[in-house]
């Protein structure tokens, strides 16, 4: 074989090369590229995204068609290798080729091509987009094929194609789980992330979860003097305020002030005489078992903002706002009437924290940026004796999930205080009891 015709095949055999390269990298970003980026693109007119838009819907195709490609091309660099050696070294061509082509197509069409598409996996997906989408509508009917013989012989072991439906995580927990990724990555700020995962959680937290207990609610009686019923309601320090009759849970209505401060204005910006317990509205119940979203979508519905919660007896459960759904969102939101810092959870010298029993575990997983599982129990002196499996007494200390607990102070079998020490300040575990 003659130099020139040397140089020729070697020259073929680098543009099978550049061509593995192409699939290799091609494989790598199409299937790394990050979906949502490119929908948004395609909305905004990107033809390169609504491309790999439309290759990634069947993946399956699209993987089949650059693997094809990419095999094809290097079976036939390394044929031609084998034989441009074989003249020249004869026996000895197969084990040379095979050590050169393994070491250059390693290299050159294999870790280069698909390190760049990692490093820069939307512009690499962008780029080769329109030539992909050609590669895969001219290989498609061999890949079909090939995909048809595929399943057949899986099928014998007992695998199924996948359906509908069939996705590992749903929608809702890859979001999530691509949020707290980036937030580990800091990519994403803990306020955004918050955020978001509240946003998510609401289709799962209840009404239950979130509320005002009943023996946190203020109340006042309707049958009070007219004169005593307005000084409660005005010193209750709520814009609404539930009246009861008979006993304190059988909640008749729903007074607001700004009824009471209208009524004051046509009696001449005086309260007297005003009748209080004919201002207020017919109370809205809604069961505990109703979900955040379903809730919030039932506030919009109905223009309200106030619903007093029931269990299924329809007993008087507590009540909850659409402040308590924004709150599950964004975080406390203190007017400027509350203290700068909460009462009910204080940071101590040694690290630990004084936190009041009926705190949900949800806002001190979001304050302090804790993990305590919120799915068996509310608050945190609920976790505890959830976790206990007992009425602990004053003093005893446990450890759970990392963290350990004191109890403080108890009143009959409800905690009322407690001392919580994160893992990051504790130094050793103490055993339950």
């Amino acid at each position: 074989m003659d130099p020139s015709s040397i140089f020729l095949w070697i020259g073929a055999i680098a543009v099978l090369l550049v061509v593995s390269a192409f699939f290799a990298g091609s494989e790598t970003a199409l299937t790394a590229v990050s979906r949502g980026k490119m929908h948004q693109l395609e909305k905004d007119g990107d033809r390169a995204a609504a491309n790999i838009n439309l290759l990634v819907v069947d993946r399956e195709r699209l993987i089949g068609a650059l693997l094809l490609g990419n095999t094809f091309v290097n079976i036939l660099a390394s044929s031609l290798a084998t034989w441009i050696l074989e003249t020249n070294l004869g026996p000895r061509a197969v084990a040379a080729a095979t050590v050169i082509m393994t070491f250059v197509i390693l290299v050159f069409g294999e870790v280069l091509p698909k390190t760049l598409a990692i490093a820069r996996t939307d512009r690499f997906a962008l780029t080769v987009a329109w030539p992909v989408k050609q590669a895969v509508a001219v290989l498609g009917p061999i890949v079909s094929a090939v995909q048809y013989l595929v399943w057949k012989v899986l099928g014998v072991f007992g695998v199924r194609q996948a359906q509908e439906g069939d996705e590992v995580l749903p929608a809702h927990e890859e979001i999530r789980g691509t949020v707290e990724l980036h937030h580990k990555e800091g990519g994403v700020e803990r306020e955004h992330r918050d955020m978001i995962g509240g946003i998510l959680d609401l289709r799962e937290l209840t009404v239950g979860d979130m509320m005002i207990h009943r023996k946190n609610i203020t109340t006042v009686d309707a049958d009070l003097a007219p004169a005593e019923l307005l000084e409660a309601v005005m010193k209750s320090g709520h814009s609404r305020v539930p009246l009861w009759r008979e006993q304190p849970e059988n909640i008749v209505g729903v007074v607001h002030i700004k009824a009471i401060v209208q009524a004051a204005l046509k009696n001449k910006g005086s309260f007297d005489g005003i009748d209080v317990a004919a201002l207020a509205t017919p109370p809205w119940f809604v069961p505990d078992t109703t979900t955040a979203e379903e809730q919030l979508e039932a506030f919009r519905t109905k223009r309200a903002r106030f619903a007093l919660v029931v269990d299924e007896y329809g007993a008087l459960q507590g009540l909850v706002t659409v402040e308590d759904i924004f709150d599950e969102i964004f975080g406390d939101i203190p007017d400027e009437l509350e203290a700068a810092q909460r009462p009910d959870v204080r940071k101590q010298a040694d690290g630990s924290y004084l936190v009041d029993g009926k705190v949900p575990v949800r806002e001190l997983n979001r304050d302090l940026d804790w993990n305590l599982p919120d799915e068996e129990a509310t608050t945190i002196a609920g976790l505890v004796i959830h976790e206990a499996r007992t009425i602990p007494e004053v003093g005893q200390r446990f450890a759970f999930f990392g963290f350990k607990f004191e109890i403080l102070r108890r009143q009959r079998n409800q905690i009322t205080a407690l001392r919580v020490t994160a893992p990051s300040e504790s130094a050793d575990t103490v055993p339950p009891g």
